[in-house]
């Protein structure tokens, strides 16, 4: 089967724990750490409600490729558990092939462990798990020679592999949201790959980070990279054909080497749960690219539509739009 978009990264089960107990610190000494969430030390914290979904990066973009109406498949690892059968069966319930999910023997599968505190902003405890074994084997390569587009979220384990054997098949067109494990390694490390990436995806944070990572950029005052400006065009400079920044409440860049573009959020009917947001833009955007022929300003129009509709409900999957809604 070819498919309009494959997913390569992470799958879990979410448990979040909502409380209002949690304080928001400003950080402003730190640029990549600008805002904590606190509890008091040794305090037992009241939880105001409770509840299991599921998520994970690659898990996430495949469903809402899928309900926007393209041929979604993951390539993510799951255990030899109960919870490996439920996240496969969600997968499957929401129209996402699930030909090429591989089950590790004697591995738990991936959890995301997220406390939620004021304002709905989301601290993410993750133990990857089976996640941490996953591998692009034949069946995999297949597949991604014959995709449209790939999608790769974060990864672990043996996570430079993985990318060299992506992007040595070279799939047509390539999405790529980095995770914290890729960042860390830096600019020196990932630039062969940042080359060869069409559309690079990540929140302002995880730019700073990125870029800072850069020899030059530790040359640069936390001033310089605040500036949304300043980052699209550094981060252009290492090869990616499509840069975009999300910025939280103050919408989203885009840039491609010649024009700037900026999405406002929409906003949204309720607010009640940011998780996976970055992932529903990301897959939105992408999804968007195939729906609207390449058009960057529809598709960025679509992922802030999909994101005000994801935070409606709690979970990362449930509040998503459909081809339908669109």
């Amino acid at each position: 089967m070819k498919y309009d978009l494959i997913t390569i990264g992470g799958a879990t089960e979410d448990v979040t724990l909502h409380t209002d107990e949690g304080v928001i610190i400003d950080n402003k000494d730190d640029v990549l750490r600008q805002k904590l969430l606190a509890f008091e030390y040794g305090a037992k914290i009241n939880i105001t409600h409770s509840k299991a979904t599921y998520g994970g990066g690659a898990a996430n973009v495949a469903v809402a490729s899928s309900l926007l109406g393209l041929r979604s498949s993951a390539i993510v690892a799951v255990g030899d558990d109960d919870r490996g059968d439920r996240i496969i069966s969600n997968l499957a319930a929401r129209g996402v092939n699930i030909a090429l999910i591989q089950r590790i023997k004697n591995f738990d599968s991936g959890l995301s462990f997220l406390v939620v505190g004021q304002g709905n902003e989301h601290v993410v405890f993750s133990s990857r798990g089976a996640n941490s074994f996953l591998t692009i084997n034949d069946k995999a390569c297949e597949n991604i020679k014959k995709s449209e587009w790939v999608y790769i979220t974060s990864l672990s384990g043996r996570w430079s592999q993985t990318l060299s054997k992506v992007f040595k098949i070279g799939p047509k067109k390539i999405a790529w949201n980095p995770g914290h494990v890729q960042l860390k390694s830096g600019v020196k490390d990932l630039v062969r790959y940042l080359k060869k990436t069409d559309v690079l995806i990540f929140n302002k944070d995880e730019a700073i980070e990125l870029a800072m990572s850069d020899e030059k950029g530790e040359k640069k005052s936390p001033e310089y990279f605040n500036e949304i400006g300043n980052l699209l065009r550094v981060i252009k400079s290492y090869g990616p054909k499509i840069v975009i920044i999300t910025n939280g409440s103050f919408g989203a860049h885009a840039f491609d080497g010649e024009n700037d573009y900026y999405q406002p959020v929409i906003k949204e009917k309720k607010r009640v749960d940011t998780t996976g947001v970055g992932d529903a833009f990301g897959a939105s955007f992408v999804s968007g690219m195939v729906i609207y022929n390449g058009d960057i300003k529809k598709s960025l129009l679509l992922a802030a539509k999909n994101t005000a509709s994801a935070v409606g409900k709690e979970g990362a999957q449930n509040g998503l739009l459909t081809k339908k809604d669109i």
